[in-house]
């Protein structure tokens, strides 16, 4: 019966029901794997202790979507390559590897680096080709710098995982590319106030949504404070922790309902645009809570 319900709520797309699928499967995983350290945590310390959660849970969700519904994959690979299809599914399956890694914390540091390095090459092989040929766009931007963000959480987990030099300098890269990041965005919300807060793309905050425009405008206050201050390396550890947690509020109370709503239309198009605007703003939070999990107190 349960079956039943869910399938007539996903419209039986197929898509929908392996991206969320996934997510609900990492999501317990995670859980588990970090029960110990949710346990220990006090305080916002225990929104810390979810990073690794936060970042592994859209990774199974975009793997999925690269497996289920290719469709909507391939238009981003390049025309150029060969074999389009096939790197297509097997990006999907790479996410998935990665995201198993970074939920159950076993070699964290190859699946991070690695995650990274996939990223930087869509940021070099996509989104800057895409930004340059249309330099006026600032969404083709926005796509660059959270690209880059991404990168740099994955750069974060894998640093923290490591030991040496190395560690050191993977977490200062990503750093830097996440304050970067978070000063961009709060420019955009200043500037558009009505867009989706946390990672401004197309979106607009649905109009049933309360205070829409406040909340835009209180996400970039956040936003620039918590970059500045992550920039500068000052008390970087408590920004990226308040900051985080925002980010996490905001998916569960912003994009939580945006979800909802776009699970119930029937257009598989609508279900999964829904689900990539929680995943994606989820990442960039799992990516923030991985700085904050990097950075010692005494910072």
């Amino acid at each position: 019966m349960h079956t039943t319900i869910l399938a007539a709520f996903f419209e039986f797309s197929r898509t929908a029901v392996s991206m969320c699928s996934a997510g609900i499967l990492l999501f317990l995983i995670a859980l588990w794997a970090a029960k110990a350290d949710i346990a220990r945590a006090r305080g916002l310390d225990k929104i810390v202790a979810l990073s690794n959660l936060c970042f592994a849970i859209p990774l199974a969700v975009f793997g999925a979507l690269h497996l289920s519904g290719v469709e909507f994959v391939m238009p981003e690979v390049p025309s150029y390559m060969p074999w389009r299809l096939f790197w297509a599914y097997f990006v999907g399956f790479a996410l998935l590897a990665a995201s198993l890694s970074i939920a159950t914390n076993i070699q964290v540091r190859w699946s991070g680096l690695l995650f990274g390095i996939m990223m930087f090459l869509f940021v070099a092989t996509l989104d800057i080709p895409g930004a340059l040929a249309s330099p006026r766009d600032r969404f083709a931007w926005a796509f660059v710098i959270r690209e880059m963000s991404f990168a740099g959480g994955g750069w974060i987990l894998a640093g923290n995982a490591m030991r040496g030099q190395g560690k050191s300098k993977l977490i200062t890269v990503g750093r830097v590319l996440i304050a970067i990041a978070a000063i961009f965005f709060s420019v955009e919300h200043f500037l558009h106030p009505a867009g989706c807060p946390g990672v401004p793309l197309e979106k607009l905050t649905p109009p049933w949504i309360p205070a829409r425009l406040l909340i835009g405008y209180l996400t970039g206050a956040i936003l620039f404070v918590a970059g500045a201050t992550i920039l500068l390396a000052r008390n970087a550890r408590m920004a990226a922790t308040y900051l985080g947690t925002w980010i996490v509020l905001l998916v569960l109370f912003i994009y939580g309902p945006i979800l909802i709503a776009a699970l119930a239309d029937p257009s598989t198009a609508v279900k999964v645009e829904g689900i990539d605007y929680f995943a994606d703003t989820l990442l960039f939070a799992g990516a923030i809570l991985a700085l904050a999990s990097a950075t010692p107190r005494t910072d």
